[in-house]
């Protein structure tokens, strides 16, 4: 399949706010799963649009939607285009929510959902900068609405194997190989490869060091003065239409998962619990 922005299953189906309020009333709602995608608006570097993560969403949920089962009770919601990108400020286009105004945000948009009477809600997350705000925030969604709350985030199902090198897996973080590849596959004429930069920071080896593990704190000056970390040069279309596909088959079959999950299911029965105490002497 070809990525055309708004067209597919996701949206001509699935797309939540094309029902009227009739149609909502009438869902079957449980086992209903809502997807919040959650984006940014930030810079990635002169070559690339300032839309991209939120862009990347929208595809690779475009992508998933058509592998979902004509029965699948899921529904996509309006993307949130704008995250929390503080460490992108200076850079020009960036465009970001301050971290107690993207939380409430969040909030309101739950309690709408359990409102209409919904009880599962995902938040799909594609910048890194949400991340932490988004784990945390599951939790207090969790605590007030009662909703069952999921996490998911594409850039964590290693998409790239087989296409993308070693070095760029550790410092491709943004705006690199993989990122600019998924835009050409997704709209090509708003990259400008002619502007591609290559810029590798030289991450801490220690031990306790460690940049995946968020050991220190960072703004994107930190790390490039580009304001990308990898290199885009080695982008290509075919590589994001593979990622994609590899995304939209992995996600689709998450997605199934969620919507089956019942938070129940978590709880040993109290006589199971019991036998487990007498038999350890340890409680669950």
């Amino acid at each position: 399949m070809r990525f055309n922005r708004y067209e597919g299953k996701a949206w001509d189906k699935r797309f939540f706010p094309r029902l009227s309020k009739l149609e909502v009333a009438q869902l079957p709602k449980e086992g209903a799963l809502l997807v919040l995608p959650v984006g940014a608006v930030e810079q990635h570097g002169p070559h690339m649009p300032v839309f991209t993560d939120t862009l990347i969403a929208e595809a690779f949920l475009t992508y998933a939607f058509e592998e979902l089962p004509e029965e699948a009770n899921i529904w996509l919601l309006p993307p949130l285009p704008y995250g929390k990108s503080t460490e992108h400020l200076g850079h020009s286009g960036t465009i970001t929510l301050s971290a107690q105004t993207l939380m409430q945000l969040l909030l309101d948009i739950a309690r709408s959902v359990r409102r209409s009477g919904f009880e599962k809600l995902v938040l799909l997350n594609t910048h890194g900068g949400n991340t932490d705000l988004l784990n945390m925030m599951a939790r207090e969604i969790r605590i007030e609405t009662g909703l069952a709350v999921f996490r998911l985030d594409p850039g964590s199902l290693g998409l790239g194997e087989g296409l993308i090198s070693d070095i760029e897996k550790k410092v491709g973080i943004h705006a690199g190989d993989s990122e600019t590849s998924i835009v050409l596959a997704a709209k090509e004429n708003w990259v400008h490869p002619e502007l591609a930069p290559t810029e590798l920071p030289y991450f801490p080896e220690s031990r306790y060091l460690q940049f995946r593990n968020k050991a220190f704190a960072w703004v994107m000056d930190d790390l490039s003065s580009s304001g990308i970390s990898g290199d885009a040069t080695k982008a290509t279309k075919e590589k994001g239409e593979a990622i994609l596909k590899l995304g939209g088959l992995l996600l689709a079959e998450a997605l199934m998962e969620m919507a089956a999950f019942e938070m129940s299911s978590l709880k040993a029965e109290a006589e199971e619990s019991a036998a487990v105490v007498n038999q350890t002497g340890v409680g669950l």
